[in-house]
C-alpha cells in the first residue's frame, strides 16, 4: 500500500499518513513556468495498491489537473490499483441540468477521473448521493456524521437538542444525525414571496429554548446558514451552532460567520483552513483523517468498509 498526495491538502494527507503509520510516497508535483502541471514519482510503483489524496477545492481547476496527471503517471508506472481519495469532490453542485444548454459538470469530472486511470474513488459527503452513480468504477461515499455526533455528544451532553436542516433538500442528512443522537428534528423552509423581496424563513418544528444545531454538507458564501441562525434566534432558540462537512467559505463568508448569531461553525479538514478560518473565533475544524485512513486500510486489505458508513435512514 502506498499513499501519494498532491498540493491541495497536504496537512490532511500527513494526518492520514500518521494514522496509518505509513510514510507518504516521495513525489514531485510542480509547475512549469507556464503553469503546466508536472508529476514525477520517485519510488517504484509496479504492482502497488496506491491511494492518491487530493481535494478538488480552490483553486479547483489546478487541483483537478494535479489529480488527473498523478493518476496518469501511476497507471504508466504499472500500479496494480489506483484509488482516488477525494475528500471534497468539487463541481458536485452541478449534478443536473439547471436550465437549457447547461452542463452536468459532476458527471463530466467523474468521466475524466475514470479515463485518467482511477480504479476506485473514496470521498466524503457528496453533495448529492446520485453522483456515486456517475462513476462506472467502485465509489465509496463516507459520511462525516459519526465524527460530528461524537463531538456533539461531548459538547452538548444533557442539553435539549434540536438538529436543524437549513433547507428541505438536507432533511435526510439532518435526520440521520438526529437519529444517532436521539434528538428532535426541525426544518427551515425558505421562499421568496415575490421578486425583489428577500427570503422568508418558516421553521417547521419546536426550537424555543432549545440548543439548535444546523447540519449541512457545504458552506460556501454562508448566507443561507447565517440567515437560518437569525431565524432560529428570532423563534427563541437558546443557542445556534452549525456542523458542516466541507468549509468552502469563499469571498466574505468568514466575516459573515463571525458577525452572525452562530456560536460556533464546526467544519472538517476536507478542505485546508485558510488564515482567515484559523484566526476566526467561532470556527473550528475536526479531522476526518482517522475515518479516511481506516477506510483506506480496509480497502487495501479487501475488508468490509460498510461499517464506516452512516447511511441516511
Amino acid at each position: 500500500m502506498k499513499i501519494l498526495t498532491g498540493n491541495s491538502n497536504r496537512p490532511l494527507a500527513e494526518a492520514i499518513s500518521a494514522y496509518l503509520n505509513l510514510p507518504l510516497t516521495k513525489a514531485s508535483v510542480r509547475r512549469f513556468s507556464d503553469m503546466e502541471v508536472f508529476v514525477e514519482v520517485h519510488e517504484n510503483m509496479r504492482g502497488e495498491d496506491v491511494f492518491v489524496i487530493q481535494s478538488t477545492c480552490y483553486p479547483a481547476n489546478d487541483n483537478v489537473m494535479e489529480l488527473l496527471v498523478t493518476l496518469d503517471a501511476l497507471k504508466r508506472a504499472s500500479a496494480r490499483r489506483v484509488t482516488a481519495v477525494i475528500p471534497y469532490y468539487g463541481y458536485a453542485r452541478q449534478d443536473r441540468k439547471s436550465g437549457p444548454r447547461t452542463p452536468i459538470s459532476a458527471k463530466l469530472l467523474a468521466n475524466i477521473i475514470t479515463s485518467a486511470g482511477a480504479d476506485r474513488v473514496l470521498t466524503i459527503d457528496l453533495h448529492a448521493g446520485q453522483i456515486q452513480g456517475f462513476f462506472d468504477i467502485p465509489t465509496d461515499n463516507l459520511y462525516a456524521a459519526p465524527v460530528f455526533t461524537q463531538d456533539i455528544e461531548e459538547r452538548y451532553n444533557g442539553e435539549s437538542l434540536v438538529i436543524v436542516s437549513p433547507d428541505v433538500g438536507g432533511v435526510v442528512r439532518a435526520r440521520a444525525i438526529a437519529k444517532r443522537l436521539d434528538a428532535d428534528l426541525a426544518i427551515i423552509d425558505k421562499r421568496r414571496e415575490r421578486a425583489g423581496v428577500s427570503e422568508v424563513m418558516h421553521i417547521i418544528g419546536e426550537v424555543k429554548d432549545r440548543s439548535c444545531i444546523l447540519v449541512d454538507d457545504i458552506v460556501d458564501s454562508a448566507g443561507t446558514l447565517c440567515n437560518a441562525a437569525r431565524a432560529l434566534k428570532e423563534k427563541g432558540a437558546q443557542s445556534v451552532a452549525a456542523y458542516v462537512t466541507h468549509g468552502v467559505l469563499s469571498g466574505g463568508a468568514v466575516a459573515r460567520v463571525s458577525s452572525s448569531p452562530l456560536e460556533e461553525l464546526v467544519i472538517t479538514d476536507s478542505i485546508p483552513a485558510t488564515e482567515a478560518v484559523r484566526v476566526a473565533q467561532n470556527i473550528r475544524q475536526l479531522s476526518i483523517a482517522p475515518l479516511l485512513g481506516e477506510a483506506m486500510a480496509r480497502i487495501s486489505d479487501e475488508r468490509s468498509v460498510s461499517s464506516l458508513f452512516d447511511p441516511p435512514s
